[in-house]
């Protein structure tokens, strides 16, 4: 799904905030290299940020609307990871399609990075997100786990350090006054994903489309187990697994609009 635009021009609507986008583009996206697991429960990572003073809220316009954004991660010449005989780009591609299949049969409006093999660039997705006006976006990513630790979901936070909400936000670094709401959304989605069943890890990690997102924003890598007698390959039951991660994430967002979670108004 792709955002239209009049005239070739961004229409800003009154009080709007605007973020300085860089007029170079083409910055690939972080590596996994770049990622540090943080310490600790996700109690200890919403405490990280308890004591920073409360962000300036961005109230909905009357023509708001729930739309959670979708990033399937990588595409074109970016393959990512190995997953069998699958490349990750093409993993996460479908996963898009199923949870917004899912998002939708739920009543919630959806927009998509990308819906072919194609390569977005990280300022592209970033765009995309931030004209959507986004309550969540998923940074969709996937990476074989080992047979021994079995299949997982690590949920990855921008590694930027919060801060106070500015009119004029550097592109660079606009997820970095989001950050708390950020956290509740990887909270909402933890609590999800660990009652069905699913393991999870947290951490952070610094990826370009992510870091210039002005909405909630996680990051969520699907770790579908290896077969055991061939390391490179599928487990037989990742089907189901994946299904079940979607349905899981599924879920999640529903209780996030329930909660007003996007504007950080939590109900009591």
């Amino acid at each position: 799904m792709h955002w239209n635009e009049d005239n070739g021009r961004e229409a800003v609507e009154p009080g709007a905030r605007v973020y300085s986008r860089p007029r170079a583009t083409g910055e690939n996206m972080a590596g996994k290299h770049h990622r540090r697991r943080l310490p600790g429960s996700l109690a200890a990572l919403l405490a990280l940020f308890t004591w920073f003073p409360a962000l300036a809220q961005v109230p909905p316009s009357p023509a708001s609307r729930f739309v959670v954004v979708l990033d399937a991660a990588h595409g074109g010449d970016d393959l990512g990871a190995r997953l069998g005989s699958q490349a990750e780009k093409d993993y996460t591609l479908a996963l898009s399609v199923k949870l917004r299949s899912l998002l939708m049969a739920r009543g919630i409006a959806v927009v998509t990075t990308r819906e072919s093999g194609a390569d977005v660039d990280a300022d592209r997705r970033a765009e995309i997100a931030n004209r959507a006006h986004a309550a969540a976006c998923l940074n969709l990513h996937a990476a074989l786990a080992s047979p021994k630790s079995g299949p997982a979901v690590h949920l990855f936070l921008s590694s930027l350090s919060p801060a106070a909400d500015v009119r004029f936000a550097p592109w660079r670094t606009a997820q970095s006054a989001w950050i708390r709401h950020s956290t509740e959304l990887a909270g909402e989605l933890n609590s999800a994903l660990t009652h069905a069943g699913i393991a999870v890890t947290l951490g952070r990690t610094s990826l370009p489309a992510i870091d210039s997102m002005a909405c909630p924003a996680v990051a969520v890598e699907i770790a579908p187990q290896r077969h055991a007698d061939a390391p490179g390959a599928l487990s037989a039951d990742d089907a189901a697994f994946a299904a079940q991660v979607a349905e899981a994430l599924a879920a999640a967002l529903v209780e996030w609009r329930a909660d007003g979670g996007q504007f950080g108004e939590r109900r009591p």
